[in-house]
């Protein structure tokens, strides 16, 4: 039968078994441990909690710069899945297979989860960023919705991309609010103790690693520490470039690079710390800033993309990407001035109490799935 679903109509054979069931495509491995990755994992898992049965399709890595390849390989494995079943596609992947993504929207409907847009990453070329635009704006207009982390990436698609408001559904990440935690307001007062600073993130062009360590070095009389958690592997020139500031900077005494660390030393990482910091150029929401204020952290961090949206001015001091004279300031502050920690803290706790949790973000994502499910 053909139905019409926003402006697209899409033909579609729909098994009796379609009801509660999802098709959830990603590139690479799910197990990745970034915030976008982190998204589909709990979206997935409290999913099936409510009774969906989730067929899980990896189309590989190369992803957003698929080989031809790669682009058959998915093709291939995507069109001969059972028709009218919903598919779910993270746009990492999505972005980059226009023409595919109409060949699906005849089969099935067809919904973007997007993060953040790809030609909005750092460290790609002019061309890179307009094949990208380009290709991502074809994609979104073959689908039948689009799910978003934030409303600053809802405003991003409709303004950047043309994306129509109407089909743009807003699903804010969850904390796992039931986790047991070592949440308490922080009050390292110990003029003698190094203020504990911690950085979680990939070392990425994006994740700003450049100006946090150069913003610190004017800070070198100052007695702190700083801890950064995340993958050294997705850019050997950022990860190079990290280390050789440290070493420029003389702060190897100062700041410790882990790379990737289970969820127990995650844990052990945040419950420590006194202040948690990351100079985001951009994010599309920024999870690693919500976990840390579920904690009771007090956040210094940008007004890169949605980070405005996820940190209030009570819980964090915020400045422009690439600031470092502001970012320099806004850590002197907090290393120095514990009082204003312990405030900052106290409104991250606030925060975090107001956030939404991975069970409530499930109900409004099979909200939107059912209603795409023919009758």
């Amino acid at each position: 039968m053909l139905r019409e679903l926003g402006t697209k109509p899409l033909f579609i054979e729909p098994p009796v078994s379609a009801m509660q069931q999802l098709i959830f495509v990603y590139p690479g491995d799910l197990t990745t441990p970034t915030g976008g990755y982190a998204y589909d994992r709990k979206t997935i898992e409290e999913l099936e909690r409510l009774g969906w049965q989730i067929q899980l399709i990896s189309l590989g890595e190369g992803y957003p710069f698929p080989t031809g390849t790669q682009i058959e390989f998915a093709r291939s494995t995507l069109m001969k899945l059972t028709q009218g079943v919903p598919m779910v596609i993270d746009g990492l992947a999505l972005g980059t297979l226009p023409n595919l993504a109409a060949e699906l929207a005849t089969r099935h409907p067809l919904i973007a989860l997007i993060h953040h847009p790809l030609a909005f990453e750092l460290g790609l070329t002019d061309q890179e960023i307009k094949s990208l635009m380009q290709s991502e704006t074809q994609a979104l207009q073959q689908v039948s919705r689009v799910i978003v982390t934030s409303p600053a990436t809802a405003r991003d698609l409709s303004e950047h991309f043309g994306i129509n408001p109407e089909i743009i559904d807003v699903i804010l990440p969850g904390t796992d609010c039931n986790s047991p935690k070592q949440i308490k307001t922080q009050t390292n007062t110990d003029q003698l103790k190094p203020v504990k600073l911690l950085s979680v993130g990939s070392i990425i062009p994006r994740k700003g690693f450049q100006y946090l360590i150069e913003a610190l070095a004017p800070l070198a009389d100052l007695k702190w520490t700083l801890s950064i958690a995340g993958d050294t592997s997705r850019n050997t020139a950022a990860y190079e470039r990290l280390m050789s500031d440290i070493e420029r900077f003389q702060l190897g005494e100062r700041v410790k690079v882990l790379g990737v660390v289970s969820n127990k030393e995650l844990d052990s990482l945040y419950a420590n710390a006194d202040v948690f910091v990351l100079a985001s150029l951009f994010e599309g929401y920024g999870m690693v800033y919500a976990e840390a204020m579920s904690y009771g952290l007090p956040i210094i961090a940008t007004t890169g993309g949605a980070i405005p949206d996820t940190v209030p001015s009570d819980a964090g001091i915020l400045v422009l990407p690439g600031d470092i004279l502001n970012l320099t300031t806004a850590l002197k502050t907090l290393i120095q001035d514990s009082s204003y920690r312990s405030r900052l803290s106290e409104g991250a706790l606030q925060a975090a109490s107001k956030q939404s949790t991975w069970e409530h973000a499930a109900q409004q994502f099979a909200t939107v799935l059912a209603r795409l499910i023919p009758c």
